[in-house]
């Protein structure tokens, strides 16, 4: 038997008899750290294909980017989304109106974060934008096929589900038809 093997299963056995806060802190001290954020992706339920999409320009960046933040301690995802797109928006919609992108998660190993995306649709004729001028400057409803100068993770994220300039440049792991839920349908 291989002795690295015998040494990790050893370490496991050691490992699962401690007690389980201090196998807790044990597993926080060894693990990466990661930031949860929530990003949204928000269409313009009345616009012709390929439709227009809701962009922020904040005074942090060199181009437009989502509305997207972090999540607080204990907050469902959803919550977290439809919170910050409110804050940063104005646009208000209840996190089960949200559907989660195909992946949900995405991983940025290099900035020690992961953006959970979430795609909803409002009426962009009837939805006020609403923006403080601080964290945000404007909001603006932009068509897919002519989107302004872009942050580079918005271009990548959007690109991820077949969208904006990055569209196609998808991981072999999400086929293009499922990574952007479609738009819903109203039923009778």
């Amino acid at each position: 038997m291989n002795i690295s093997r015998q040494l990790r299963g050893l370490a496991y056995q050691v490992f699962y008899g401690l007690p389980l806060p201090v196998r807790r802190q044990v597993a926080r001290a060894v693990s990466p750290k990661f930031l949860v954020g929530a990003v949204t992706v928000i269409r313009d339920s009345e616009a012709a294909e390929p439709g227009r999409v809701l962009l922020l320009r904040q005074p942090s960046s060199r181009g437009w980017g989502l509305p997207a933040g972090l999540l607080k301690r204990g907050e469902m995802p959803a919550v977290g989304a439809a919170r910050e797109l409110f804050e940063e928006s104005g646009v208000r919609i209840e996190p089960g109106d949200l559907r989660p992108g195909n992946p949900n998660a995405i991983l940025h190993p290099t900035a020690a974060n992961v953006d959970l995306v979430w795609f909803g649709w409002v009426p962009a004729s009837s939805t006020p934008l609403v923006v403080d001028g601080g964290e945000v400057l404007e909001a603006r409803w932009w068509p897919l096929d002519d989107l302004p100068r872009l942050t580079w993770p918005t271009a990548r994220l959007l690109g991820v589900y077949g969208l904006g300039p990055r569209a196609g440049e998808l991981p072999p792991s999400v086929p293009v038809a499922d990574a952007a839920p479609a738009r819903p349908t109203s039923t009778p």
